[in-house]
Formats: C-alpha cells, structure tokens, sequence
C-alpha cells in the first residue's frame, strides 16, 4: 500500500511527454528570436560601420581640397578645369601645379606636378568609377604620360561636378580657364552609389586677389 501510493506520487511530480515537447518548443522559439535580434543588430553595426568609414573618407576629402586650394598662388596654370563627359556620365576635372605636400599626398616628389581631380573607370573591371588623383611631372608631353601615376581617393562613385565662383560676373561658371587668376570659390558635388544624396564642399580660395 506504502509503496503504490509512493509510485503513484512520483508519477504526479514527473513532466509528461506533451509538457516536455511544449518546453522544447518555447525554448526553441525563444532561441531563434534571440538570434534573429543578435543578426539584426550585426547587421545594423555593419552597416554603420561601412557608413562611417566612407564619410570618413569624405571627411578627408574635404581636408584635403581645403588644404590644397587654400595654398594656391595665382599665377600660370594655378587652377584651371573643364567639364567633360564620360560614358555618357558627368565627369568634370580640375587640375592645378603643385610640389609635394598634400596635393600629391607625399612629401618626397622632386620638383612640380600637375594634379588632376577625376573620376575614371575602376582598374577592378567592375563597371563602377572612382574618384582620384592624377599626378603628372611639371613639363611632361601631354600625348605621352608614361610617368603618370593614378591615386583613387574614393569607390564607386556616380558623377563628378565641379563649378567656380566668378566675382567678376557674380555667378558659378562650369569651367575655369583664367590661368592668372583664381576663382573665388569652387565647389565640389560628388554623386554617390551608397547615399541617397550628392556630396558636397565649397572651397574658398584663400589667396584669391580681389
């Protein structure tokens, strides 16, 4: 009798295999939402982190423009750009003289170089394009560039325009060809694959004579 009733109590403290199943279940459930919170927040993170280090790169992009240009004399060939087309893709470029310093991100070129601002298709073959420097030795023959060196600043880009300020006319003009005279502000508006909106600097001059 003592021990039925001991047998039968033991029975009644035990899970049955439905209560079992239900518990595997909810912890199932609760597991799969704890991971899919878990990926949602990597993938949140990633994506922050990738924004970041692109307007990082604008960040020095904006520096490195500022710092340039504002160190300009005017003079022969200081600045001067031309709007251009390609693929059928807005493609303005600006060049300007300079020695090593900022504008050719070194500080070991012997002698001047003429440094364009372009986009050009990328070298990976991707069908996208870059923004970079073009660097060419001072003097050197503008059919053979058997010295250039390209340098890319920024992937995967959409469209490059550059307009300048004339105070003389009061308004932005498409292109500069004064090689005595510098503009008096240049703006610089990048289309981007990866933001909904263009980026976007002005630069003023700092040695501009007016």
């Amino acid at each position: 009798m003592f021990t039925g009733q001991a047998n039968k109590s033991v029975r009644d403290r035990a899970f049955t295999l439905l209560e079992v199943t239900l518990a595997v279940a909810i912890m199932g459930m609760m597991a799969l939402a704890i991971y899919r919170f878990v990926q949602s927040n990597l993938l949140a993170v990633r994506a922050w982190t990738e924004a970041s280090a692109a307007d990082a790169r604008y960040d020095g992009l904006r520096e490195l423009l500022i710092s340039q240009w504002q160190d300009l004399s005017p003079g022969q060939g200081a600045l001067t750009g031309e709007p251009a087309k390609l693929n059928d893709r807005s493609r303005d470029e600006i060049r300007w003289t300079c020695g090593a310093g900022p504008g050719l991100l070194t500080r070991y070129a012997p002698g001047d170089f003429i440094v364009f601002l372009r986009m050009q298709a990328s070298r990976k073959k991707n069908g996208r394009y870059d923004l970079g420097l073009l660097r060419r030795p001072s003097g050197e023959s503008e059919v053979v560039h058997d010295r250039d060196t390209w340098l890319p600043l920024i992937e995967d880009i959409s469209e490059l325009r550059i307009r300048y300020y004339d105070p003389r006319l009061n308004i932005w003009v498409d292109r500069w060809s004064d090689a005595v005279i510098l503009p008096r502000l240049v703006k610089v508006t990048i289309g981007r694959n990866d933001a909904p909106v263009p980026w976007e600097v002005i630069v003023p001059l700092g040695r501009t004579p007016y």
